[in-house]
């Protein structure tokens, strides 16, 4: 083998799945074999061509937006240089020997970068998962909205099985792993448009250095909107990992579907009823609209997020509150409500391990919580975020996992 070239182009080309390269302008520079077989197209037709020359919009469907989304996802690769993971898309993709006729598609995508020696992105790589016929055989576009939630979470959970085999095969590496799967499951930090935010994650004393705790912040589509979430598996190590990362995946997904969070809990419910290892976990997920200033707001079982007002009143949101995701066998609606919001105000959501104490009542770990956000109401997310673990969480360490996000509004 070590005297063996390897031609890396014909690897490429013969990778399966659907993959091409782009350039930071958006032009293919290369595509493999699935990919021209699954558009029906020559190479010399499509690489070298921007992506809108090749794939335009369908000018008589003005809701199909799939190709300008991939546009921002590439767009933001290029800018961050950052793996983008899109919910499931609708394309209406010209036929090419049929100029004006187009095929109604449904694909999942993945954009990740090639970076150059500099560290700069030189190459988008476009992964697709084609999943149409998934989508006809559920019923067709009269259910598209309900099909496209359950072939995102099709996805998704394959995705995260095959991840979930690696773990277990792994088991001799077992903390690199882990350090490794809370760096991709767990994001750090970021600017959320005009608006900041952060994330902070202390696992328990003694365990691995993941857990089940987890945290979202997800664009969502349509308007200046955003997804903020958490949620909590029972247990410890990588196979409350596991599943930690199979359920925030599928939020992520039916967040950017769902007509609202309660929607949102409702499919994920539904889809940790097959999920083992996912029984009593809790979640909480808020659609923030900074357009309206409105926060609308969904609990299954989970502690209610705060909302830090200008003036240092602390208001919990727990006017929608449910069982945990698993809790019934039949389930069921789940409820939603929505508060507004002034500038300057501060959303925080966290898992139970920054409030609750052995011996102690709930409302005691709230009412401190409560306290500590009044009092340092004006300090900078960052700093906030700092304050709280230090003034809430034991200094030897907590007994329980916490993650905790703080998005200032």
């Amino acid at each position: 083998m070590n005297d063996m070239a390897i031609d890396y182009t014909a690897v490429f080309r013969g990778l399966p799945g659907m993959v091409a390269l782009l350039t930071p302008e958006l032009v293919y520079a290369d595509v493999n074999e699935d990919f021209l077989r699954a558009t029906g197209r020559r190479r010399e037709q499509v690489v070298g061509r921007h992506i809108f020359d090749v794939f335009p919009e369908n000018p008589d469907n003005p809701a199909s937006q799939g190709m300008r989304n991939v546009e921002s996802s590439m767009l933001r690769v290029v800018a961050t240089g950052e793996r983008d993971t899109m919910a499931l898309q609708r394309y209406d993709v010209e036929y090419p020997d049929r100029p004006g006729q187009w095929e109604e598609r449904y694909w999942s995508p993945v954009n990740a970068p090639v970076l150059g020696p500099d560290g700069k992105v030189v190459l988008v790589m476009h992964r697709v998962e084609e999943v149409t016929e998934l989508i006809r055989a559920r019923g067709g576009p009269q259910n598209s909205r309900a099909r496209i939630l359950e072939a995102e979470l099709y996805t998704r959970a394959r995705e995260l099985q095959e991840l979930n085999e690696r773990l277990r095969q792994a088991h001799a590496r077992e903390r690199e792993v882990a350090l490794a799967l809370q760096e991709a499951m767990l994001p750090a930090h970021r600017q959320v448009g005009d608006h900041r935010a952060a994330v902070r994650y202390r696992p328990a004393v003694g365990a691995l250095n993941v857990c089940g705790d987890w945290y979202d912040v997800v664009d969502l589509v349509g308007g200046h909107r955003l997804g903020v979430s958490v949620g909590d598996v029972v247990g410890h190590g990588l196979a409350a990992a596991g599943v930690m990362g199979q359920l925030r995946s599928a939020l992520t997904a039916t967040s950017r579907v769902a007509e609202g969070p309660a929607q949102a809990l409702d499919v994920l419910g539904r889809y940790a009823h097959v999920v083992d290892g996912a029984e009593s976990a809790t979640a909480v997920t808020t659609f923030v609209d900074f357009d309206r200033r409105t926060i609308t707001y969904s609990s299954a079982g989970h502690p209610p997020p705060a909302l830090v007002h200008p003036d240092g009143r602390v208001e919990f949101l727990d006017k929608a509150t449910d069982p945990p995701l698993d809790a019934r066998p039949d389930p069921a609606p789940r409820p939603q409500a929505t508060i507004t919001f002034t500038e300057g105000a501060t959303l925080v959501l966290y898992t139970d391990g920054l409030i609750e104490r052995r011996h102690e009542d709930i409302d005691t770990g709230l009412s401190r919580l409560a306290d500590t956000l009044g009092r340092h109401r004006e300090a900078d997310p960052e700093n906030l975020a700092d304050t709280v673990l230090l003034e809430l969480l034991p200094p030897g360490g907590a007994t329980d996992d916490t993650a905790l996000i703080i998005v200032r509004l």
